[in-house]
């Protein structure tokens, strides 16, 4: 089988297998795959969301996972009370800046990989509270957010969508490269800093190294 290298580092080589080869191995139940599929796979069959909820949107998680829509079918059923044995975190629900260094620390203690789903209005952009003072504007100020779900509240089959795409987001991972996962990077941090209580506000607005402001620009030409 001919030899193909990967544009983004190559001095990494793979072997090119023959899609109808693949396919007639298939049939006669031999699976040919790569080491980066396998654990691709493995890890978007077996999620394991952490067992926490913040206000309404954690009904209709909740409701996601009984016989009706039956989230078990997606290998994502074991919910785990415990942050050292989940890789999802469901942010269902208004994240209050009282709640929200909670909500990082909770994130640094999860194992990696790990993801996140922002579920809901209020934890995308604060939702119809976003123009109260104790609300956060969005938990992507502070925690990398892999997929959002719109809505207020997004009904269970929207959190079956959202998890689906979170599952191909997951099989599309790169583990070398340039455009290697954010878990494979040796150079990213290994934990987010804790936002503290201010005077008047928590403490940084943000994690920069996550989301910065955009920039606006006025008719008059001021920033």
């Amino acid at each position: 089988m001919p030899g193909c290298r990967d544009s983004e580092n190559p001095s990494v080589s793979n072997m090119a297998v023959d899609p109808k080869l693949a396919e007639d191995l298939k049939a006669h139940g031999v699976h040919v795959t790569s080491f980066e599929q396998l654990i691709n796979w493995g890890r978007s069959s077996s999620l394991w969301p952490l067992q926490f909820g913040l206000a309404c949107c954690a009904i209709e998680m909740i409701s996601a996972t009984m016989a009706r829509y039956d989230m078990a079918r997606f290998g994502a059923e074991v919910f785990r009370p415990s942050p050292r044995q989940a890789d999802l975190m469901l942010v269902a629900g208004t994240v209050t800046k009282k709640m929200a260094p909670q909500v990082v620390r909770l994130y640094n203690q999860m194992a990696e990989p790990k993801y996140v789903i922002a579920m809901g209005a209020c934890a995308i952009s604060g939702g119809p509270f976003k123009d109260g003072y104790n609300v956060l504007k969005g938990i992507d100020r502070f925690i990398p957010v892999d997929v959002v779900i719109p809505g207020c509240p997004p009904r269970p089959e929207a959190l079956l969508d959202g998890l689906l795409k979170l599952r191909s987001l997951i099989a599309g991972e790169k583990l070398m490269g340039g455009r290697r996962a954010r878990h494979a990077d040796p150079n990213a941090p290994g934990e987010l800093p804790v936002p503290e209580y201010g005077p008047h506000d928590i403490e940084p607005s943000c994690n920069h190294d996550v989301w910065n402001p955009p920039t606006i620009t006025r008719e008059g030409g001021d920033a």
